[in-house]
């Protein structure tokens, strides 16, 4: 516990200043890299996939794609890459063979392409205008639900939400960190209007508190069930206290593109 609330501290300023006070693109490529590691850890760490050449294209790809969410690129250049990464995956599955299948050549896919892009949702969030002001919204109610869903857990937990699954979270921890996500979620909304002189909805917010923990509780159980059907306890070691980026992250990985979907549908930012 004493080593995550340090990792915390020392984490929370880092974050703030590259949200708030860096070029857009270094978050970009911050995410770039933490999608490369999060790759290596879902496709090496479980052992789903130990073919080390594939791992590294996986991690080139998924180290890609936020880049070119960033800039924009039109839709060919995506296709060009998922090309070249399909030719040379197969290519060496054949060369390889037996030694590299083919589901864990979809492993590698689905590692390298579809997370990337849902972990992407961020900077989508934050190319548009405005972007600066809301792109704290999934960090808020991702962070906020999992440390309300821990403590309150922890104290008042009785009945069991997933025992097969994470034997540790209760329902008691679910709405706890419902709770705490919905509240830190007006306090921001309030701050955008005070500081930031936004014009805000404060019952969207109050739905963003809502769905946002109740999608960041489903992303987590998503990658403890690989976690259990694999047999390890944490994706890494790379975050003292916390394990590696996916044991982070996971939860942002839904939680990002939920909020990115309701800022179009239902946005918290009037104007």
């Amino acid at each position: 516990m004493k080593k995550r609330i340090i990792v915390a501290v020392v984490l929370i300023p880092l974050l703030l200043a590259i949200l708030y006070a860096a070029p857009k693109i270094v978050m970009t490529i911050a995410l770039g890299l933490l999608c490369a590691i999060s790759t290596f850890e879902l496709l090496y760490s479980t052992g789903l996939v130990r073919h080390f050449r594939a791992n590294l294209y996986s991690a080139l790809v998924a180290a890609v794609i936020p880049l070119w969410c960033h800039f924009g690129s039109v839709r060919v250049w995506a296709e060009v890459v998922v090309l070249i990464f399909f030719v040379i995956l197969f290519a060496e599955m054949m060369l390889s063979n037996p030694k590299l299948r083919f589901e864990q050549v979809c492993m590698c896919f689905t590692a390298a392409v579809v997370i990337p892009y849902l972990f992407s949702g961020l900077v989508r969030i934050m190319t548009p205008a405005g972007g600066r002001y809301v792109i704290a919204i999934p960090f808020i109610v991702a962070f906020l639900s999992d440390t309300g869903a821990y403590f309150i857990g922890c104290r008042f937990g009785k009945h069991k939400m997933a025992p097969v699954i994470s034997p540790n979270k209760s329902v008691e921890g679910l709405l706890g960190g419902i709770l705490t996500a919905v509240i830190g979620m007006l306090l921001y909304a309030l701050i955008m209007e005070k500081v930031f002189y936004c014009q805000v909805n404060y019952g969207y917010a109050f739905v963003y508190g809502v769905v946002g923990s109740l999608a960041g509780a489903f992303g987590d159980l998503c990658f403890s069930a690989v976690k259990r059907q694999t047999g390890i306890k944490d994706y890494g070691n790379l975050i003292p206290g916390h394990g590696g980026i996916l044991d982070r992250f996971d939860s942002m990985l839904v939680v990002g593109p939920f909020v990115e979907l309701m800022l179009v549908l239902i946005p918290v930012v009037v104007k």
